[in-house]
């Protein structure tokens, strides 16, 4: 089979890459919910019972994580054996059916998890050689489920989303991400003073995931990152894009996820003016 796109929001499909139907985009839907409230409940049953170990600076991980991506992959390639799965844990697997590759964070926000702060989230999308086409972000303390599939809209809990109408950075509540080992000298530290002096308010949730879904929900008005993950930001790029937000690459053209070096806004303006003023101290 001739290769696809790269994996890029907003990229379209070559026709020999079997594009999913709405049938089909239906039943991974479906699947990709069912996963993520599942995992969720395993993350909520763990809670304050796990051993913490040390993954990497600022990085931890429990037996939560493992647990939780367990069950995920063992519903989605219970229902889609051939396709393929990425994992934040590890365990990949190519795909054997037309591209498709499941991206799933088992617990994004952990720092937040092992310290007993709710603001962390399950996150599985699923592209297919190059295009998004499901996206599921569950939080389990709320049991809000954000949802959406490519043309077919972003759903809270069955709701529409639509992001905010801000178009003016004086007006915005934006969110960021620092990354692992932040020094003095980080161009990320100095983004953010320039941005916190102009937006209305800053917020660093603690996680991509819920910060993206924010966004769509138009509860935040903008977020950008340098230093996030494919599985960190996957579906919830997806559920802004379907809720009518702007998503780009930090340099304004396509966005290329692997690395997720990306910014979005819920309008063009604002998009275009966080823009600028990120971009005399980009990475």
């Amino acid at each position: 089979m001739p290769p696809c796109d790269g994996l890029i929001i907003g990229g379209t499909n070559s026709p020999d890459c079997g594009i999913a139907n709405l049938t089909q985009l239906s039943d991974f839907q479906e699947v990709s919910d069912r996963a993520a409230r599942t995992a969720g409940a395993v993350l909520l049953d763990w809670a304050g019972r796990f051993q913490v170990r040390e993954k990497g600076p600022a990085d931890l991980v429990t037996e939560a994580d493992l647990a939780s991506q367990e069950i995920i992959r063992e519903t989605i390639l219970g229902a889609f054996p051939r396709h393929g799965f990425l994992g934040e844990e590890g365990g990949s697997k190519p795909s054997d059916d037309h591209g498709y590759r499941w991206i799933v964070d088992p617990l994004d926000g952990t720092t937040n998890y092992v310290h007993g702060i709710p603001n962390y989230s399950v996150s599985i999308a699923l592209e297919q050689s190059g295009k998004l086409l499901v996206g599921t972000v569950f939080d389990p303390v709320s049991g809000e489920c954000f949802s959406a599939t490519a043309g077919g809209g972003a759903f809270l809990n069955g709701r529409r989303l639509r992001v905010s109408a801000i178009s003016r950075l004086d007006q915005a509540v934006v969110a960021m991400s620092f990354p692992p080992g932040l020094t003095r000298e980080s161009p990320e530290l100095a983004e953010f003073l320039q941005v916190i002096l102009l937006a209305q308010s800053m917020r660093r949730y603690g996680s991509s995931a819920l910060n993206l879904c924010f966004v769509a929900a138009g509860r935040f008005d903008a977020y950008w990152s340098s230093s996030t993950k494919i599985w960190d930001v996957a579906a919830g790029l997806l559920l802004v894009e379907e809720a009518g937000g702007m998503v780009s690459s930090r340099q304004g053209g396509p966005l290329v996820l692997d690395p997720p070096h990306f910014l979005t806004a819920s309008t063009p303006e604002l998009h275009a003016e966080l823009s600028v003023v990120l971009a005399a101290h980009s990475p």
